[in-house]
C-alpha cells in the first residue's frame, strides 16, 4: 500500500501528519486477481452452515471487481485528520478528530478484528461535534481512533509481544503526546479489552470505559451456576454456541497465524470470505450481511487488510492473547456495558460485575457486533449518556 507523510523519517516522538494514497498499480492487481479466481465448488443447499456460500460470493467479488471505487473511501478516510508516531519501536496510525467545543472531552476509540477505523466512520460527527447533529455540544469529545498494532496502516507488527497489554502502554503514551491528561476509552472486540486494560494501567487518567463487547465467564463455582436466571442460562448458552460452531477462526489464528497468512495475504477472495463471515454471523442480520452493514462499507474495511497485507500480522493478536492469557486484574475505573442482542454473545451481568466497577448498563433490541456500523445511533446515544456522570467528577 503506498502512502504519503508530511516527512521521510520520522523522530521517536515526533506526530507525523498521514495521507492515504494507493497506487494504482494496486488496485489493478486486485482486479485481475479477482478476474483470475479459482472458485471451489460446494455441497448443494448448504446454504451458510459450511461457510459463506459460493453463489454469494461470486456476486460479493463481482460487484467489488466492477462497481466498488476505493477512491471514493480513500477520500472520505482522507477527511479525517491522520497521523502517524513511533511507539515502543512500532509504527501507530490514528486519526485524531478534535471538537469545535473547547470543554470537549477526549475519548480514544479502539476497533477490534476484524474491523478497523472505517468501523467508526459514522459516529465521529455525532460525537465531536453534537450541535451539529443535533445534539447537547456540553457532549462533544476529542476523538483519537488508532489502528491497533499489525492491523491495516499500523501494520505489520516486527517482533513479537505485542498483547492486549503492550497495546494498551502504548494507547497511554499516545494519549500522553498528545497532551490529554484526562480521557475516556472506548472500545470492542479487542477494543473492549484493550480499553479495559487501559483503564487498569491508566487509571490516574483514565475516567471512564465504556464496552460494547464483553465476554465474561463463570468463576466455576458450582453455586454461582446454580443460581442462575433463565434468562442468564440462555446468556451462557450463546457463549457455549460461540466457542462450539462460530469460533473455528479463533482456534486458527491463535496457533496458526503464519499458515493462514499465506492464503489470505495472496487471494482477495480469500480475505474477502474470512471477513465477509463474520459480518453475517455477528451482526443483526437474517440473510445477509448487507441487512444490517452497508456493502461498500464492508469492503473498504476488507481492503484495508488486503492493500495492507496485515492477514497475518492481526492474526498475531491472537497468539499473543493466548501466550498471556490470565485472571484479569480488576478495574476500579467507573465502566459501561452496552449490550446487543446479536453480538457474538450477551454477557451475564453479574459475572462482568466480579471484576469491573459498572455504573452503567443498557440493553438494546436491536444492533450486534459492529455496533458502530450497524446501530451509529444507538451507539452515540450511549456513549453520551454513559460520559455525562463523568465529565466533571468531584476530584478529578
Amino acid at each position: 500500500m503506498t502512502t504519503s507523510a508530511g516527512a521521510d523519517a520520522e523522530p521517536t516522538y515526533e506526530i507525523t501528519p498521514f495521507t492515504v494514497d494507493v497506487a494504482q498499480a494496486d488496485l489493478d492487481d486486485l482486479r485481475g486477481r479477482l478476474t483470475d479466481t479459482r472458485w471451489p465448488d460446494e455441497l448443494p443447499d448448504a446454504g451458510w452452515t459450511h461457510g459463506v456460500p459460493l453463489g454469494y460470493l461470486r456476486e460479493l467479488a463481482e460487484y467489488w471487481r466492477t462497481a466498488y471505487d476505493w477512491r471514493v473511501h480513500e477520500a472520505r478516510l482522507n477527511s479525517f485528520p491522520q497521523f502517524t508516531t513511533r511507539i515502543d519501536g512500532q509504527n501507530i496510525h490514528f486519526l485524531h478528530v478534535r471538537s469545535p467545543e473547547p470543554d470537549a472531552l477526549p475519548l480514544i476509540l479502539t476497533h477490534g478484528w476484524p474491523g478497523s477505523i472505517v468501523e467508526f466512520f459514522d459516529v465521529i460527527g455525532p460525537l465531536t461535534d453534537p450541535r451539529r447533529h443535533g445534539g447537547d455540544p456540553a457532549q462533544a469529545f476529542h476523538l483519537v481512533i488508532p489502528s491497533i498494532p499489525g492491523y491495516g496502516l499500523s501494520g505489520p507488527t516486527r517482533e513479537a509481544g505485542w498483547n492486549v497489554r503492550r497495546i494498551a502502554a502504548a494507547w497511554a503514551e499516545l494519549m500522553r503526546r498528545l497532551r490529554y491528561a484526562r480521557y475516556g476509552a472506548q472500545g470492542g472486540d479487542w477494543g473492549s479489552a484493550i480499553s479495559r486494560e487501559l483503564g487498569v494501567m491508566d487509571a490516574q487518567h483514565v475516567v471512564g470505559v465504556h464496552l460494547n463487547n464483553v465476554i465474561a465467564l463463570p468463576s466455576g463455582d458450582p453455586a454461582e451456576l446454580a443460581v442462575l436466571t433463565d434468562d442468564e442460562k440462555s446468556r451462557l448458552a450463546s457463549l457455549d454456541h460461540y466457542m462450539n460452531e462460530l469460533s473455528g477462526y479463533m482456534r486458527i489464528q491463535s496457533t496458526r497465524p503464519q499458515t493462514l497468512a499465506y492464503a489470505l495475504t495472496d487471494s482477495p477472495v480469500g480475505q474477502l470470505a474470512w471477513i465477509v463471515e463474520k459480518f453475517k454471523e455477528w451482526t443483526d442480520s437474517e440473510g445477509f450481511p448487507e441487512d444490517s452493514v452497508d456493502r461498500d462499507r464492508m469492503l473498504t474495511n476488507v481492503m484495508v487488510y488486503w492493500l495492507t497485507g496485515t492477514a497475518g500480522s492481526s492474526a498475531r493478536l491472537y497468539r499473543e492473547a493466548a501466550l498471556s492469557f490470565g485472571k484479569p486484574e480488576p478495574s476500579t475505573v467507573p465502566t459501561g456495558v452496552a449490550v446487543f442482542p446479536r453480538d457474538i454473545t450477551r454477557p451475564v451481568r453479574r459475572f462482568v460485575e466480579r471484576d469491573n466497577t459498572v455504573v452503567h448498563w443498557q440493553e438494546y433490541d436491536r444492533g450486534g457486533h459492529f455496533a458502530a456500523m450497524e446501530v451509529p445511533d444507538l451507539l452515540v446515544s450511549d456513549v453520551r449518556r454513559f460520559f455525562d456522570r463523568l465529565r466533571r467528577r468531584p476530584g478529578s
